[in-house]
């Protein structure tokens, strides 16, 4: 199960209000999702017949989630997106391709224990998040601990992450995020096209491509959570001077 959530935010290109939106997501409510609290346990009913569930955060407007689950039929697709006016081009792309295996959500990360029950998800998809590049703005960061341990609530056992960034410094921050949460690294690149497209691009991703900017990619498979580190102590007070100084 797959489900991807967030999308880039100040480094993305600001989506326009789309005319009609209410009227327009109606005609495609039938991939909509509106009440996913009341799916946690049960999101399989949609297709039983499903040999996975895949989550992605941050759909945006649908080219990965479309392409990607048209090539993958027998596997269950849902797609969260926090950003309507996005969500609801990425709704008409699939219903217009006429599938059936995607469903879409108007949520956000941080609740996607309250979604999905445990073991629920088989894989998370992460690409081109909000990079969040002032220090004090890490913990907003999909890739960090924090929302990494989220994650492990919702995915089974094994089950993965797939992260792709055009921002190497969000990269390597991400690489030391993902063993701390329990996650075994693997597929790791830092030019994902070197040697020509590998698999579904995101349009934001054709865009940077092109332009000659690498992409990075890893993949991360939940194993067991490290033993917390140990607190630090606070710093002991000076000693005390000499006397007579």
């Amino acid at each position: 199960m797959i489900l991807k959530i967030f999308k880039r935010g100040a480094d993305s290109m600001r989506m326009r209000k789309k005319p009609n939106l209410i009227p327009r997501m109606e005609r495609c409510a039938a991939c909509q999702v509106r009440d996913p609290e009341a799916r946690r346990g049960h999101w399989r009913d949609l297709m039983p017949e499903a040999k996975e569930l895949r989550l992605e955060l941050g759909c945006g407007k649908g080219r990965f989630t479309a392409e990607t689950a048209a090539q993958n039929p027998d596997i269950l697709f849902i797609a969260v997106e926090r950003v309507p006016d996005a969500m609801v081009i990425a709704m008409e792309r699939v219903t217009a391709m006429e599938l059936h295996n995607v469903f879409f959500v108007d949520g956000d990360a941080a609740k996607l224990p309250e979604y999905f029950a445990p073991g629920e998800v088989d894989l998370i998809y992460i690409n081109f998040c909000d990079p969040w590049p002032t220090k004090r703005h890490a913990k907003r960061r999909l890739t960090f601990v924090a929302f990494l341990k989220k994650y492990r609530e919702v995915l089974k056992e094994k089950g993965q992450i797939h992260f792709k960034t055009d921002n190497r410094d969000l990269f390597e921050w991400s690489l030391t995020q993902f063993p701390q949460a329990g996650f075994e690294l693997s597929e790791v690149t830092r030019d994902l096209h070197a040697n020509g497209i590998c698999g579904v691009m995101t349009d934001y991703e054709e865009k940077f491509h092109n332009l000659g900017t690498p992409i990075n990619r890893c993949v991360g498979t939940m194993g067991e959570l490290p033993p917390e580190p140990p607190k630090e102590e606070p710093e002991a007070e000076e000693a005390e001077e000499e006397a007579g100084e």
